[in-house]
């Protein structure tokens, strides 16, 4: 089954840690997360986001296109990243989020991908 773990971080802690030795602690600690799962068969797919300034938000309303800058929500935690997984269960999809980095200092949300019996409508 596949799995989203959405890692959610506070950029402006992240933004401040930037060039610390923390901050290569943890990038190194991605590294080697990432190469373990690809090791393991679990990785599907996953990537660091640039940070919310760059995001840019569409709705439809009434038939029309409305477009502004900037992510849908304001929240303390910002959506900095994810993977995209295989696991045997939602146990094993949660115990591998347990060892993503961002899972130090923020969270990691666990979400099964919809399965479409006829693909997508």
């Amino acid at each position: 089954m596949q799995y989203l773990l959405l890692i959610y971080n506070n950029e402006a802690e992240m933004a401040a840690a930037r060039g610390t030795t923390a901050d290569g602690e943890m990038m190194s600690a991605y590294v080697d997360f990432t190469r373990d799962i690809v090791r393991t068969g679990h990785f599907k797919a996953g990537d660091a986001l640039q940070p919310t300034s760059t995001a840019t938000t569409v709705r439809v309303r009434d038939g029309k296109t409305l477009i502004t800058d900037g992510p849908f929500a304001e929240t303390r935690e910002q959506l900095g990243g994810y993977y995209m997984i295989d696991a045997k269960d939602l146990d094993e999809a949660t115990a591998i989020a347990a060892r993503i980095p961002g899972a130090w200092s923020g969270s990691v949300e666990v979400r099964p991908v919809m399965v479409f019996s006829n693909g997508p409508a």
